[in-house]
C-alpha cells in the first residue's frame, strides 16, 4: 500500500515537472518564434545572421526584420560589402536603412557609382537618396521662373523681352552632400538669361535665334557646385515688353527741361531783383536831387545876407530859370504820343 502511494506521488511529481517545462518551452518559443523565423529566412536565404546577432539587435531597439530583409535584399543584388553591421550603425544614427538599400540596388542596375559610405552620408544629410537616383537616370525638368511669370532683360535698344525657359538637368551623385539645390539652379539661369538679353544689340536678335541666349548661358557653367549637372536650357516663350529706352529718354528729357525751366526762372528773379534795385537807387537819387534843390534858396538867402548876390542878379537868376522851365515844357511830348510844334 505504502509502495503504491509512493509510485502515485513519483508520477504525479515527473507529471507536473513534465507540464512546466513544457509550458516553459511553449513560453521561449513563443519568444524566440519571431527570431527564429527571421534566422530561418536568412538561412534560406543564403546569408545566414546568428540568432544571438538577432536577439540582439531587439535588446538594442533595433527592428530584426527591418535589418534582416534589408541584408537579405542587399544580398540577393551583388551588394555582399553591406554587412549587418553596417545597417546596424546606420539605423542607430537616424537613417532610413531600407530606403538606402532600394536606392543602392537601384544605383548598381544603373551603373552609378556610389558606396555605402556615400549612400549614407546622403541619407543622414536629409536628401532623398531614391529621388536622387530616379533623376541621374530619367533627368528631370525644372520651369525657369519656378511658379510661372517670367524672366524680363531689357536689350540695349531698350526694349524689355520677357522670357519663360526649362531646365533639364541630373543629379550629380558626387557634389548631393553640400552641393546647392534647385533654387540655385533656378537663379543661376535666370540671371544668366537677363544677361545674355542684356548684351544683344537689338531685341530683334534675341527673338530672331533664341538658341543663342540658350547656348551662352549653358557655356556658363552655372552648375559649378550645385547638385545637379544642367543638360539643357530651352527656350519655351518670349515676349516684347515696353520700350524702357524710350521711356527713359522721354523721362530724362522731361527732367532736363524742369531743369532748364528753374534755371531761366532763377534768372528772371535775378533780373526782377536788379530791376527793383536799380528802381530803389533811383529813388534814392532823386530824393537826394530834392534835398539839394531845397538847399538852393536857402543858399541865395546867404548870399543876399553876405553881400555876393544883388537883386539884379537874383532876377537874372530867376528869367534863366523861367525860360528854362518853359522850354522843358515844350520839348515834353503831348498826350498819345505827338510832340509839341
Amino acid at each position: 500500500m505504502n509502495n503504491l502511494l509512493l509510485v502515485n506521488d513519483f508520477s504525479f511529481e515527473v507529471y507536473f515537472v513534465f507540464i512546466v517545462l513544457a509550458i516553459v518551452v511553449i513560453i521561449l518559443l513563443s519568444i524566440l518564434g519571431k527570431f527564429i523565423s527571421l534566422w530561418f529566412q536568412a538561412f534560406v536565404s543564403g546569408t545566414p545572421i546568428p540568432l544571438f546577432n538577432i536577439i540582439g539587435m531587439s535588446l538594442r531597439k533595433i527592428p530584426p526584420r527591418i535589418i534582416v530583409n534589408a541584408r537579405i535584399n542587399s544580398f540577393k543584388a551583388g551588394l555582399k560589402q553591406i554587412t549587418v553591421s553596417d545597417l546596424e550603425t546606420h539605423f542607430l544614427a537616424g537613417g532610413h536603412v531600407a530606403e538606402v538599400v532600394r536606392a543602392m540596388i537601384a544605383a548598381d542596375k544603373a551603373n552609378i557609382p556610389l558606396d555605402w559610405k556615400q549612400a549614407t552620408a546622403i541619407d543622414l544629410a536629409g536628401r532623398d537618396l531614391r529621388d536622387a537616383i530616379a533623376t541621374s537616370v530619367n533627368p528631370k525638368v525644372i520651369d525657369c521662373p519656378a511658379h510661372g511669370g517670367f524672366m524680363t532683360g531689357v536689350a540695349k535698344d531698350g526694349i524689355q523681352v520677357h522670357v519663360r525657359a526649362r531646365v533639364t538637368v541630373r543629379t550629380n551623385i558626387q557634389q548631393l552632400v553640400g552641393g546647392a539645390t534647385e533654387d540655385t539652379i533656378i537663379a543661376r539661369v535666370g540671371e544668366g538669361i537677363v544677361s545674355a538679353i542684356g548684351g544683344s544689340e537689338t531685341h530683334g536678335v534675341v527673338l530672331e535665334a533664341p538658341q543663342n541666349i540658350s547656348k551662352l548661358v549653358l557655356d556658363k557653367g552655372l552648375d559649378s557646385s550645385t547638385a545637379f549637372m544642367i543638360l539643357s536650357i530651352d527656350i519655351v516663350e518670349m515676349k516684347l515688353g515696353e520700350n524702357i529706352g524710350a521711356r527713359l529718354r522721354a523721362e530724362k528729357a522731361k527732367a532736363d527741361m524742369e531743369i532748364f525751366q528753374a534755371e531761366a526762372e532763377k534768372r528772371r528773379a535775378m533780373a526782377v531783383a536788379a530791376e527793383q534795385e536799380n528802381k530803389a537807387k533811383v529813388k534814392d537819387m532823386e530824393a537826394k536831387l530834392i534835398e539839394a534843390k531845397a538847399e538852393v534858396p536857402h543858399a541865395i538867402a546867404g548870399a543876399f545876407k553876405a553881400g555876393k548876390l544883388g537883386i539884379m542878379d537874383y532876377y537874372r537868376f530867376q528869367n534863366i530859370q523861367a525860360d528854362t522851365e518853359m522850354r522843358t515844357s515844350i520839348a515834353k511830348p503831348e498826350e498819345g504820343g505827338k510832340q509839341s510844334d
